[in-house]
């Protein structure tokens, strides 16, 4: 028998359609565990504790509400659980599988997020076979750490480590994992390694349910610094373009330069990060005059990681050291290896 504690969050895999709305409904765990009874030929082998601590859609999650789920889950004797699974919707579900990945990166049991594209009562929703995929994994007694079931439409089944999964790409529903490797694949019971895991690093540091507040800026050509209020803000998280680029030259005025924005950033004492870019012994001139000017670069990291990351190093540490010892440690295995 497999203990379980299953936590449902909200999403598409915790909502119903009703008439032409879908939205969150307190009975949708019920169909999602009597859908998997019905579907999984081992589900008597499954006992689920269930807790909710929070439902809603996840387009509307705020870092507050990780500290819900943060808290619920640190309640529980995690020790008498084989594995947990956290019911949770799409469209912020990278950036809650990188929190949950960092702040549990010593947990020693699996939890696996799990999500639908559709609302379960849909034929063609993945929601049911991405739970027992789950379930499979915890009943095969695979590593522990926190990872993603996802069926992509038309692919085979894949587990994402948490940390590496990207957002959602646009105007579908396919998710993937930075550089598109995902660490298993799944199909007829059967889980086939993708690459080994590399060791993760050791930190001494404890962390709280603690969040900093984190600014991320998305460039686009035309992006004006100067609608930026940094005032209540710990640091400044800036995504660069594929190349570990963004616009360093103030030839359209200084407003819309980066090098011009760290300025900026450094005589309000604020620290500016720059996510996702591949440590490499050559680079663009534009980011080496950014680096050059005091931004700092989260090596080899997804943006949702790197983000999760810095709400939780401002969250719990600050002194400069300690902040810095925390990012450049590699946790949950949210490194990537430099070269693609």
């Amino acid at each position: 028998m497999k203990h379980v504690l299953l936590v449902f969050t909200g999403g598409t895999i915790g909502s119903q359609l009703k008439g032409d709305t879908v939205d969150t409904d307190p009975n949708a765990g019920h169909l999602l565990l009597d859908l998997f009874a019905q579907a999984y030929p081992q589900a008597e082998q499954f006992r689920f504790t269930l807790l909710k601590p929070l439902q809603m859609l996840s387009e509307n999650l705020h870092p507050d509400a990780w500290r819900h789920i943060v808290a619920a889950l640190a309640q529980q004797d995690l020790g008498v659980y084989d594995g947990i699974i956290v019911t949770h919707g799409t469209d912020t579900l990278a950036y809650s599988a990188a929190l949950l990945g960092i702040y549990f990166h010593r947990l020693n049991i699996p939890l696996l997020l799990v999500s639908s594209d559709l609302p379960l009562q849909h034929p063609s929703a993945n929601g049911l076979p991405n739970f027992i995929c789950a379930a499979d994994y915890i009943r095969q007694g695979r590593a522990a750490g926190v990872f993603v079931p996802y069926r992509n439409p038309g692919r085979t089944m894949q587990i994402h480590i948490g940390t590496r999964l990207s957002n959602c790409l646009p105007l579908g529903s396919d998710f993937i994992s930075v550089q598109d490797k995902a660490f298993l694949s799944y199909q007829d019971g059967e889980f086939q390694a993708c690459y080994e895991l590399p060791e993760k690093g050791r930190f001494a540091g404890t962390l709280q349910n603690q969040f900093g507040k984190i600014l991320l800026i998305r460039p686009y050509p035309g992006l004006d610094y100067l609608s930026f209020d940094l005032n209540g803000f710990d640091a400044v998280l800036h995504e660069l373009y594929h190349s570990g680029t963004a616009c360093a030259s103030d030839a359209w005025g200084l407003r819309h330069s980066l090098i011009a924005f760290s300025r900026r950033c450094a005589e309000q004492g604020l620290p500016l990060y720059l996510a996702p870019a591949l440590q490499s012994d050559s680079a663009y001139s534009s980011t080496r005059a950014i680096l050059q000017h005091g931004a700092r670069m989260l090596w080899n990291t997804g943006l949702e990681a790197a983000y999760a990351k810095l709400v939780l190093a401002y969250g719990n540490f600050s002194a400069a050291p300690d902040i810095a010892e925390f990012l450049q440690c590699n946790l949950a295995w949210e490194h990537v290896k430099p070269t693609v």
